[in-house]
């Protein structure tokens, strides 16, 4: 029985790492588009994306770290309790709507590689 918890706190140990790293994707890449991008492409505005990408990676990192004590410990229990499992969840649905609707949608307005009125050339 033990392993078989081991098992599922590795796995979701992993989820949480996987969240963690989109989370941290989507937050550079909105830093990195103008604020101009966000409003040209009819999204929320800059902030509101760097704010809500901002309490997205914290979220999980918090519960990458949360699993991580409890894959360290063996048997140990989740002491943050599932409350931090719903932040995961609100952080990977964050990045996710981020990362699918938003990052394509300012694709290509300003940021680096627009080297001149030309193109990249």
């Amino acid at each position: 029985m033990n392993m078989i918890n081991g098992l599922f706190n590795l796995l979701f140990l992993v989820l949480a790492a996987v969240i963690f790293g989109m989370s941290v994707y989507a937050l550079v890449h909105a830093i990195r588009v103008p604020a101009d991008a966000f409003v040209s492409a009819g999204k929320l505005q800059k902030n509101l994306w760097l704010l809500i990408l901002g309490l997205a990676t914290l979220f999980s990192a918090a519960g990458a770290y949360s699993y991580l004590i409890t894959f360290m410990l063996v048997g140990g229990a989740d002491f943050m309790g599932i409350g931090l499992g719903l932040f995961s969840i609100a952080a990977v649905v964050a990045a996710t709507i981020y990362i699918v609707d938003v990052k394509p949608a300012v694709k290509g307005m300003g940021g680096r590689g627009n080297s001149g009125p030309y193109g990249p050339w």
